[in-house]
């Protein structure tokens, strides 16, 4: 699920420009797909449910 939040980033984000303006993956874009898996990892990892 990480890995496809990351990639959804980067498609949505290279996408849906106008034809004038340049595309391509930016730095900044790489860095919000990394923060968008962090999270989606962060919020589906295995908790510790023990019922000690």
């Amino acid at each position: 699920m990480t890995v496809l939040a990351g990639l959804a980033v980067i498609y949505f984000g290279t996408t849906g420009r106008s034809p004038d303006e340049p595309g391509g993956v930016t730095g900044g874009l790489v860095v919000l797909a990394l923060l968008a898996a962090l999270l989606v990892w962060y919020l589906t990892k295995p908790g510790d449910k023990s019922t000690n």
